[in-house]
């Protein structure tokens, strides 16, 4: 394998040549719950407290106005965005995670994207291993539209705790 196939398979699985552990082959139901809990579920298309036109259990994609979809459809996108905010996160951190760091951390891309963990601080201090900062740097991130949120201070709060156990 050229080594940059190898620098990039590191990259995106870091766990078992780090450490020897296996990376968690789902989110837990814990992990989802807290999704659920805090997404809330909507048949139809609305617009969310950021602006993002939105539907089902939080999901953003393929999303137009007067939308409607069934239960199970929401069901669906829920599972693939969580496995697309579960890749992001195997992708951007390098130091091993238990089930409830994967879960937590997985509920934050869920929430903000990607990109948001990427150019983070939160990555940074993780990825430095500094676990025990995690639920305090996860409180910096409550605000959308430009108001902070009590949702999503009881959010991070909760992805703090699901981190921390």
């Amino acid at each position: 394998m050229p080594l940059t196939a190898r620098k990039r398979q590191a990259r995106q699985f870091p766990f078992p040549e780090k450490t020897g552990q296996t990376i968690p082959a789902n989110v837990s139901d814990a992990g989802t719950n807290l999704i659920k809990r805090f997404e809330g579920c909507r048949l139809t298309a609305y617009r969310c407290s950021a602006g993002v036109l939105t539907i089902g259990w939080g999901s953003t994609q393929d999303v137009q106005e007067n939308m409607t979809i069934t239960q199970a459809e929401a069901d669906e996108r829920l599972e693939r965005d969580i496995a697309k905010a579960r890749a992001s996160v195997l992708r951007l951190i390098t130091e091993p995670l238990n089930q409830n760091q994967l879960a937590a951390l997985t509920s934050f891309v869920f929430n903000l994207g990607g990109g948001a963990l990427q150019r983070s601080t939160l990555r940074q201090i993780i990825n430095r291993g500094e676990h025990d900062r995690v639920p305090d740097e996860l409180m910096k991130w409550c605000w959308a539209g430009g108001r902070k949120l009590k949702g999503l201070i009881l959010r991070r709060a909760a992805e703090g705790d699901l981190y921390a156990a």
